[in-house]
């Protein structure tokens, strides 16, 4: 199957001041948020990307904006089933303020119970994001093979949730995965599906294939079910 590369965005102005954007409009990215975007083209250098997909919000479109200048020829998809989660009247708020609110100690512990006021309920967010990437890895498999490599840019909840669906866990525990801005995170789907990298920040040289026959060996070393292929 193919290899997904999940990016969040880079860091933003409301990151810096520990608030709760959500779907609030004009919220950017920060000075390193920026040179994050900008250093994605090099740690992506050689990887043959099918194509991209990411979140209508303006901090997914200025991380990639980088990187769809280096490959022009790149096919980028907006996909608003991997957008934020609506915080409803949450938007906005600081986190430390918002630490003091009852709802906080559930979305802590029981993320699965969890409706945001005037939001949305994050079992929700879980089941649209997730359907997005089995549907669009399945669409990359039919249209590139099983080789390919694409991407998605989305947010933080979102990568977690991906996540915890490739290694079976339950939505209650999706929050001891913490995923920093810009980081890459790789899976695999198949059976089972396979976490290759979490939380990447630095160089991704291993999803470059040196030959077909190097990236076919690869491919076949991560499916091996005990010891890793080693």
């Amino acid at each position: 199957m193919p290899t997904l590369l999940l990016i969040r965005h880079g860091r933003t102005t409301a990151n810096s001041a520990g608030v709760l954007a959500g779907r609030a409009p004009g919220v950017r990215l920060d000075g390193h948020g920026t040179e994050q975007a900008a250093a994605l083209p090099g740690r992506l250098a050689g990887i043959p990307l099918a194509l991209a997909v990411h979140s209508p919000l303006e901090r997914c479109v200025q991380t990639l904006a980088p990187l769809r200048e280096a490959r022009p020829g790149l096919p980028v998809h907006a996909e608003p089933r991997v957008t934020e989660c609506d915080y409803g009247e949450w938007t906005n708020r600081t986190l430390k303020e918002l630490a003091g609110e009852p709802l906080m100690a559930t979305v802590r512990s029981q993320p699965s119970a969890v409706v945001f006021p005037g939001g949305e309920a994050m079992r929700e967010v879980h089941a649209r994001v997730v359907a997005a990437a089995r549907e669009w890895d399945a669409r990359v498999a039919a249209e590139h093979g099983p080789e390919a490599v694409w991407l998605m840019c989305t947010h933080g909840d979102n990568i977690k949730a991906v996540v915890a669906d490739a290694l079976g866990l339950h939505l209650d525990l999706f929050q001891r995965i913490v995923p920093h801005p810009a980081s890459v995170t790789a899976i695999r789907y198949g059976e089972p599906p396979l976490l290759l990298r979490f939380g990447d920040t630095g160089s991704l040289e291993e999803f470059v294939p040196d030959t077909e026959e190097a990236a076919r060996d690869a491919a076949e070393a991560t499916e091996a079910p005990v010891g890793g292929g080693a």
